[in-house]
Parts: C-alpha cells; sequence; structure tokens
C-alpha cells in the first residue's frame, strides 16, 4: 500500500471546473457538479475525470477535508474499462484523512464485498491537498489494462461524532451508477 502525499499543486478551482470541462463523451476530459449530499467534509462538491495517453487522472473536490482520522473520510473511486461487463473492473479504496493508505484493486461491481485482489502491475498515486480541499488519483494505463475508454462513479462517506456512517454517505450522482459517460483515451 502507499502512504496518502499531501500536494500543494495548483488545480482548477469547482467552479472553473463546471464551467470550463463539462463536455462530450468523446472528449479526454469530463467534469460535473455534484450537490452538497451529506454536509460532512467529505462530500464530494465536483468530480474531474481525464484519461490521458499515459495515465488517468480523477480529481474530487470536497466540501472540507480535514488531516484527523476521527473525520473517517474515506472515498472508493470505481472505473469501468469494459464496455461489455455490467460494472467496474477496478476500485481505488483511499481514507481520506493524514496517514491512511490507499490502494488499488480488481472488483466484480460495487461494494465492498465485490472488491479483489489488489492491481500488482502499472502504477497509481494519490494526493491529498486539505488547503484546497481536493484529493487526486494518477492511475497508470497499464494498471487499467490500457483501455481504450472509461467511466467512472464515486462514493465518499465520513464518520459521525458517535463513530457511524449512517446518512454520511455520498454518491457522485445517482448510488452505484457511473456519473460520467464513456470518456475516449486522448
Amino acid at each position: 500500500m502507499n502512504k496518502i502525499i499531501a500536494t500543494t499543486a495548483v488545480a482548477l478551482s469547482a467552479a472553473a471546473l463546471s464551467v470550463g470541462l463539462a463536455g462530450a463523451a468523446s472528449a479526454d476530459l469530463y467534469g460535473i457538479d455534484d450537490p452538497q449530499d451529506t454536509f460532512h467534509g467529505s462530500d464530494v462538491l465536483a468530480l474531474s475525470v481525464r484519461n490521458g495517453a499515459d495515465n488517468v487522472h480523477v480529481t474530487t473536490y470536497h466540501d472540507n477535508l480535514v488531516r484527523k482520522a476521527a473525520s473517517g473520510s474515506g472515498e472508493a473511486v470505481y472505473i469501468d474499462t469494459d464496455p461489455g461487463d455490467r460494472g467496474p473492473e477496478y476500485v481505488l479504496a483511499a481514507g481520506l484523512f493524514a496517514g491512511t493508505d490507499y490502494v488499488l484493486s480488481e472488483t466484480e461491481g460495487f461494494g465492498v464485498a465485490k472488491w479483489g485482489d489488489p492491481v500488482e502491475h502499472g502504477d497509481y498515486v494519490l494526493h491529498i491537498n486539505y488547503r484546497k480541499d481536493r484529493a487526486h488519483a494518477i492511475i497508470s494505463r497499464a494498471a487499467l489494462g490500457n483501455p481504450d475508454a472509461i467511466r467512472v462513479a464515486v462514493r465518499a462517506s465520513g464518520t459521525r461524532t458517535d463513530g457511524t456512517h449512517h446518512g454520511l454517505v455520498d454518491w457522485v450522482g445517482k448510488e452505484r451508477r457511473f456519473a460520467t459517460p464513456w470518456i475516449d483515451q486522448g
């Protein structure tokens, strides 16, 4: 597993994302706004996906990410690479608080019970910028089997002060549905 790397790289704001990046399914870059659903710092407000020549970039913009483990913040980024198979083939599961780990695994669908073995080929890294409330995953195309196109779903969650997750789950778009259309490699 990899340790999360906090970063201060400059990126697009969520507002600019909604105006400038929403595009056709054939584009290599796709952005979407998501309403505030949970009133927890892990709530996803925007999602950007770039299917580049060498890497896939998935960036989530949040309400108020914090370093404290008590937040219980985490996300699962589901990636579909096979149009002939109904659900996702990969999931990047990550904590969004300082000191936690993340892992890219194979999956046979949505939900932890469907997650399989960690991917052992290709590279991936997750950068979290707490000041900008952003998590940016960079996944090599080799780690995903070099797909022609991808689509993405994101689930984020956090912990209440009583230690439960009840009511603190946010899907970008609809639950267990892909938030993006198929995005061609660009």
